[in-house]
């Protein structure tokens, strides 16, 4: 038996008015999802527990079936792990994102104008992160380049207790309400506000303002956390498991869980990536990777959420549904595979919102050799919530899905 879990992150919406009322679920061209509703059994399943913050992180814990509220040690941490950085008992990790603020005359007065820096390029934001780290770099604060906007701080024998706020929480906002409170305040903001000074006229700012792309002339930290410790995921499910994805915090997930977490070219974790390759590389793992379960994750509707993108949305979830689905799930058929299907998002990322809420999301389990009920006509929030089926605790869910009981 073979296992894919296909998670679209941020996917789920509300209804939308340029739409005629529909979600982009419901507005996208998806014949595959639409099967797997179909043909499935289809209801909605809540991934943030209550009194926990409908991020990324915590929600992806969740369906990967693990509490956490058991589980949970702060997002960075996995970011770390997945970047090879080596993390004390002590150490605190902070998600440090190059953003594009406002230019003011105070940096208290700046609005945050794009959280991703028009969703900066690798290769230039590991030539900012190593400027600023030569300034900023002690025995106790050093900083770590990771992909496009998104890097680590790591504050050497240290503690939690900072009040940090997400830029992505925040965009189009004045950030003096949301700037760093509580442990290490003095500390952070005072790196964020050099950093301005040090980025706004750096060379790469400078052409990529020629070029007409926002620059990314500021750090911003959030998310900290400490070294985090998971039950091993064959440990704990009996199956041998793998994760495709782009992002630093998923692959830090299966790290942790000690899961397969192969590299795929293309995948940039941004609004355009390479669904094709996430797919052959689900596909390879498991036919020839040993794996029986594959976690697929791509970020781009969540990306698109955060910057309103519509159009974006759209087709993040078609490109999902006939790149990596539309490759999987015809090609284990013509192999007289026995496959099972797990298609959800993480959390709602609503386009008028622009950040992620903690509302339950519409799951669909699709098995090749046995029908389940209740079906939807398609797969979408509202087939799903007519259903009547409501999975309280999302973290249960991965274990059902594994044992069939569903």
């Amino acid at each position: 038996m073979k296992y894919i879990v296909m998670l679209g992150d941020g996917m789920a919406d509300f209804p939308i008015e340029e739409l005629g009322g529909k979600t982009p679920l419901e507005a996208a061209h998806k014949p595959f999802m639409d099967k797997i509703a179909r043909e499935g059994r289809v209801g909605m399943v809540k991934t943030v527990p209550d009194g926990m913050p409908p991020q990324s992180d915590t929600a992806n814990l969740s369906v990967m079936g693990y509490d956490p509220k058991i589980y949970y040690t702060g997002r960075s941490p996995l970011e770390a792990v997945s970047m090879g950085i080596e993390l004390g008992e002590k150490d605190v990790a902070m998600r440090c994102n190059l953003v594009c603020i406002s230019e003011e005359e105070n940096y208290e007065d700046a609005t945050m104008v794009d959280y991703s820096s028009d969703e900066i390029s690798t290769e230039e934001a590991r030539i900012l992160i190593k400027y600023l780290d030569e300034h900023f770099h002690t025995d106790e604060v050093n900083l770590y380049p990771g992909i496009s906007y998104r890097h680590c701080l790591v504050l050497r024998n240290s503690h939690t207790g900072a009040i940090l706020t997400p830029p992505h929480d925040i965009s189009g906002k004045p950030v003096k309400e949301h700037l760093p409170k509580g442990e290490h305040a003095e500390l952070l903001l005072g790196i964020m506000k050099r950093s301005y000074e040090l980025l706004k006229d750096h060379p790469v700012n400078i052409e990529r303002k020629k070029k007409g792309l926002k620059p990314a002339n500021s750090c911003w930290f959030w998310g900290e956390g400490t070294r985090p410790a998971l039950t091993s995921f064959e440990e704990k499910y009996g199956v041998k498991g793998g994760v495709v994805c782009a992002v630093d915090l998923i692959k830090g997930l299966g790290l942790c869980a000690k899961m397969a977490v192969p590299n795929v070219p293309g995948a940039t974790g941004g609004m355009v990536t390479n669904y094709a390759g996430k797919g052959e590389a689900a596909l390879k793992l498991l036919t020839e990777g040993g794996c029986d379960l594959v976690y697929i994750h791509v970020e781009a509707p969540d990306e698109s959420g955060h910057r309103a993108s519509l159009k974006h949305k759209i087709s993040a979830i078609e490109h999902i549904d006939s790149d990596i689905l539309g490759l999987l799930i015809p090609e284990l058929e013509k192999r007289g595979e026995e496959f099972s299907v797990l298609l959800l998002p993480d959390h709602p990322t609503p386009l008028s919102l622009m950040t992620h809420i903690g509302d339950p999301v519409p799951f669909a389990i699709y098995s090749s050799s046995r029908g389940l009920t209740p079906h939807a006509a398609a797969y979408s929030e509202r087939a799903a919530a007519e259903t009547g089926i409501y999975e309280e605790k999302g973290c249960e869910l991965m274990g059902k899905f594994i044992r069939g009981e569903f």
